[in-house]
Parts: structure tokens; sequence; C-alpha cells
């Protein structure tokens, strides 16, 4: 049985209520993260300088939705794909980090969003921008995974299963926390992926906590909502090297 957030819930008002407040916005300016195809899948390291990911070109979030700048919060996303996963690598500079008490790691964690966090909001309807996914990992490697669609009255599906694998770790001594995702193809898209597929796509990040709290997106959004998926911009799929 699935479990849906009704829209009127108190949730989903500050999830999706925004958006009619905000309009139909765009991204400011082009926007695209090309991932590069590996041959084979890889055990996840954390480690940007490892040979899967050191001459990976990334791109970078470090302002706030409505444009201000946030060198202090500077956090670079690479992404890479084979033909069953997709994977993501953010590197992540801090000044404090606002965690979660008494995480849990085997199960989904409601609320993640209160807390420091990593998040990947994807579509592969290239039309139907209602519909897309939403990945959120923390430093501590707690997670959750929603499947979007604004155009239900039933809102978010959060007991959705993508089968996403994730690894992080925090470098205290440089202030810089890593994140590295593994999400199925099945999670994403109900295609095979072949090179120069696209998709829907923003990189978001809120660090600190509970106030002020800082959120870093990478396509500026114009609205309080990471939820507008008016200014997502592009993930395409770029050739083996």
């Amino acid at each position: 049985m699935k479990l849906m957030v009704p829209l009127g819930s108190r949730f989903a008002r500050a999830l999706f209520g925004l958006l009619g407040v905000a309009g139909f916005v765009w991204a400011d300016g082009p926007g695209v993260l090309t991932s590069i195809q590996v041959k084979s899948d890889f055990q996840l390291s954390t480690d940007p300088d490892s040979k899967n990911w050191k001459n990976v070109q990334g791109v970078i979030a470090d302002h706030d939705p409505f444009g201000k700048p946030l060198p202090e919060a500077h956090t670079e996303i690479r992404s890479r794909w084979t033909k069953k996963n997709l994977y993501f690598m953010f590197i992540a500079n801090y000044r404090d980090l606002y965690l979660k008490a008494n995480p849990l790691l085997d199960k989904e964690t409601w609320g993640l969003w209160d807390f420091d966090v990593d998040e990947v909001f994807i579509g592969q309807d290239l039309q139907n921008i209602n519909l897309y996914k939403e990945f959120e990992v923390s430093p501590q490697g707690e997670y959750i995974d929603l499947d979007v669609d604004h155009s239900r009255e039933d809102g978010v599906n959060w007991l959705w299963n993508s089968g996403l694998h994730l690894k992080t770790r925090i470098d205290r001594e440089h202030k810089i926390w890593y994140c590295e995702i593994q999400i199925p193809w099945k999670g994403i898209a109900a295609h095979k992926p072949k090179n120069g597929d696209q998709f829907r796509l923003n990189l978001y990040r809120i660090e600190g906590g509970p106030a002020p709290r800082k959120y870093i997106v990478w396509q500026t959004t114009n609205s309080p909502s990471f939820h507008t998926p008016q200014a997502f911009e592009r993930l395409v799929l770029g050739k083996q090297e």
C-alpha cells in the first residue's frame, strides 16, 4: 500500500504552496550538467580524486534561490552514468553542520530537509514538468527519496523506493563534506539510457539550522521553494571517455 501526502497537509502546503505565487519563472540562463559515461559500475568511495571522478567536470551551486552569492557554501556537483545507474558526487564546503540526533541509516528519514542535506531533483519528461523524483542525503548518510507529481491531489509518494545507494564522508579539518549517490535508472526513467539523452534537473543543498539557514542552489528558482520545476535545467548524458 502506498502512503501519499495529501496536498492539503502542512507539509504539502509548505512544499507546493509557493509555486502559484512564484509563477512561471525560468532559470537565469543556460544550465547543463554533462554526465560522463563510464564503462562499468564502481564502488562508492567519496573520493573526488579517484580514477572515476578526478577528471570529471562538474557544476557549481553557490548562491541562494534568488541569486544572492553564498561563496562560503561553494558546492561542486559531478555526475557519471552507466547502463544501470546514474551517479552524483557532491563536494560541499561548510561553516557549521546541523545534524539530526540519533540518525537512522537503514530506512528513510522523514523531515530530512530540516537538517543539512544535499538534494537532486530530476525528471525524465521534458514536457510534463510536474513529474520528477527527489533524492536527499545528509552528511551522516541518512536519506529519503520521493516520487513527485504536482498534478495529483494525493501529492507525494514518499514510500516509493528508488533503490539508491550512497556513501558520505565529513572532513572536519577542511570543513568539507562529500556525498556520492548511485541511483538505478529504473528509479528515474522508463527507458534504457543512451548517449545524448536529456533530463530536467536542479541541484540543491541546505546548511544550518534551525535559523538562520542557507539554501544553496545550482539554478536560481526566484522562489523560496526548491519545488519550482519551471526553473529546472538539464542533465545531458555524455559519451564514454
